[in-house]
């Protein structure tokens, strides 16, 4: 710093000899000092337009190995060195800036007496200090403040780094240099403010002109850019649609269960459910695996309030683990077990990849519904799983013919059924069958764009609406959960109709077995109120949700579509309001179509009653498989 002071004091000499004024020669050593850093803030500028040259590679880096810091960091470095990028190059202006404030007080303060005499401009004494003198000082925190904030606007706006930063950067710097302002303008020479404000300004000079000298719009591919941060974001929002708070409460139990999971060893059966709602799906094979064996059941969930943690206290067997979306790509990249059972499909494919760690894990699909894979999953979704539980045989078609298409190895396809609906036939064969007094009408619509709700839900209501059905509106979860005052407005619109409800509580399944005729669009609802009760279903021809636009390559028509003519009729959604004729014949002729349907599941779903039967001791045989060949046995 003794260097820098003299440096200092000579230059700032020179400028007083040429300009005979202390405020003006300070004006011209910052001009100076700016000219001869060009060059570093050249190369500084450069060096900003490379790091968003490469943020979209960055991005896509962070989304390829979401969760894993380790490699993400590895591969970020291996790119640095590739195009050759110094990351600490920004710092150094702030740290000129810094030596040259603190020696020019010291040079500042060293000059009081022997300058005494040039140390005004304006009317002001340069060498006086605001904390001591007070009064018309006041102004030179307010003008180095003003000066700092209008320099961070222009670099949040303009500045092609730091554009790019996220609003708690650009803010956080922000406040950082308007304090910094205030504070040098309240307890430094007024010199120093000045020097303060007129670097301000010229930094703000200086940006547009660099910006017009060297374009960064020449350089960046902004929209590839966009790009990587949607995806990027995607994984950010994961889950709940809600980046992570810092201090949410759920992270130390996370990080708990997370250690807890890898302090088991030889871990033979995993389970992972994306939400509670996913664990009916899992509900009967494991009663059956804790029933009929003694192996441990590991159950991952990303949801807090899973009903896996209730089973888990009335059975020591059911080890739940609560992991959420983010945590959860490492964790699976770590997993060691025998067998992995998910009903998420896309593994592979996004954020979640196998295991780095064992390479003869058994990943196992067990699907949730009854429907066409191939139309309600994206391309590629079962792709990388091992074995695939099938529900009926046109899952099985339709994953053998993906694989002819595509030349793809053939996976192990299990012969599965469908728990879920051998359940919901045992509860509505204990149901007392009463014929009611009014038929009942259910409407349960699916979640996608232009559903019953969103295109012809009031039409329909409309038709039906005095013609002596009991009617009950069941909207999807989604459609509530997204959709909160459209669905108070439509329970307040039918609140005093002795014929309408609008029904948003699902614990129960009594709705669904006690109508008369189900009305949907898409929904799985379908297949599932059908073959438990025999009884059709009108289908409002809505767009077609469609997740795999290759759909078509695979030669076999989907179940979904084809399905509906069996089970049921089709109504356009224009022709709503003529349902009530419709509606009229089919429930007239219900009990002649009862033994069709019933005889069409049990040609298109397997198993019949045994399905957990069927999945569960696929699974043992695995298992004892599995620990057989660690011993080097045969079985």
């Amino acid at each position: 710093m003794s260097i820098v002071h003299r440096v200092l004091e000579w230059i700032l000499d020179v400028c007083n000899q040429i300009c005979h004024n202390y405020g003006i020669s300070i004006i011209l050593f910052t001009l100076f000092s700016k000219i001869v850093l060009l060059p570093v803030s050249v190369w500084v500028h450069k060096n900003m337009i490379k790091m968003v040259r490469m943020q979209p590679e960055i991005n896509f880096i962070k989304a390829k190995h979401f969760g894993d810091p380790d490699t993400i960091a590895e591969e970020q470095a291996k790119l640095f060195q590739k195009e050759k990028y110094h990351p600490f190059v920004s710092v150094i202006p702030l740290v000129i800036q810094l030596i040259l404030l603190m020696g020019l007080v010291d040079v500042i303060r060293a000059g009081v007496d022997s300058l005494q005499e040039r140390l005004v401009f304006l009317g002001i004494s340069l060498d006086m200090v605001l904390k001591d003198t007070g009064g018309t000082l006041i102004f030179c925190p307010i003008a180095a403040g003003l000066s700092a904030l209008l320099l961070c606007l222009a670099q949040n706006k303009s500045n092609v780094l730091q554009a790019e930063q996220s609003k708690a950067n650009k803010y956080g710097m922000m406040i950082f240099s308007v304090a910094l302002s205030l504070y040098l303008g309240w307890f430094v020479p007024a010199a120093v403010a000045l020097y303060w404000v007129v670097s301000n300004l010229l930094a703000i000079a200086q940006l547009y002109l660099l910006n017009l000298a060297i374009r960064p719009a020449d350089y960046v591919d902004y929209v590839q850019l966009e790009k990587s941060r949607e995806q990027l974001m995607k994984l950010e929002l994961s889950g709940d649609g809600k980046k992570q708070r810092l201090f949410d409460p759920q992270r130390r139990r996370e990080r708990e269960d997370y250690k807890k999971f890898f302090s088991v060893a030889n871990k033979h059966l995993v389970f992972y459910s994306e939400s509670s709602g996913f664990y009916k799906y899992y509900a009967e094979i494991i009663d059956y695996l804790l029933s009929h064996t003694n192996l441990v059941i590991h159950y991952i969930t990303s949801d807090p309030a899973d009903a896996v943690f209730r089973a888990a206290e009335k059975e020591m067997r059911i080890r739940p683990y609560y992991i959420g979306h983010k945590k959860l790509i490492t964790l699976m990249m770590k997993m060691d077990a025998d067998l992995v059972l998910m009903t998420m499909p896309d593994l592979e494919n996004y954020h979640i990849k196998k295991s780095y760690v064992r390479k003869d894990i058994e990943y196992i699909f067990l699907p949730h519904g009854m429907g066409s894979i191939n139309l309600t999953f994206r391309t590629a979704a079962l792709d990388h799983f091992d074995t695939v539980f099938c529900t009926g045989k046109h899952q099985k078609e339709e994953v053998e013919k993906t694989e002819a298409a595509y030349g793809l190895p053939g996976k192990t396809l299990v012969e599965f059924g469908y728990p879920l609906l051998d359940r919901m036939r045992r509860d509505y064969s204990s149901l007392e069958q009463k014929p009611h007094k009014r038929k009942s009408i259910l409407i349960a619509p699916s979640w996608q764009e232009e559903n019953i709700v969103d295109s012809c839900l009031d039409a329909l209501l409309e038709a039906l609406h005095g013609k002596g059905y009991q009617i009950t509106v069941r909207p999807h979860p989604q459609q509530i959960r997204h959709q909160p005052q459209q669905m108070e407005r439509l329970k307040s619109r039918f609140a005093k109709s002795g014929d309408i409800e609008v029904q948003t509580d699902f614990t129960s399944n009594s709705t669904v077995f006690e109508a008369d005729l189900l009305v949907t669009d898409w929904s799985d609802i379908a297949f599932e109120y059908a073959f438990t009760t025999g009884r059709q279903v009108l289908f409002i021809n809505t767009p077609m949700k469609v997740m795999n636009p290759q759909y078509q390559r695979i030669d076999t028509k989907p179940f979904n579509i084809w399905i509906r003519e069996r089970i049921g009729r089709v109504l356009e959604p224009e022709r709503a309001g003529a349902a009530a004729e419709l509606v009229a014949e089919m429930l007239s002729c219900a009990a002649g179509k009862e033994e069709s349907i019933h005889r069409l599941a049990q040609e298109y779903v397997y198993h019949p009653g045994n399905s957990t039967q069927a999945g569960a001791k696929y699974i043992i045989r695995q298992v004892q498989k599995k620990a057989a060949e660690r011993k080097g046995e045969r079985i």
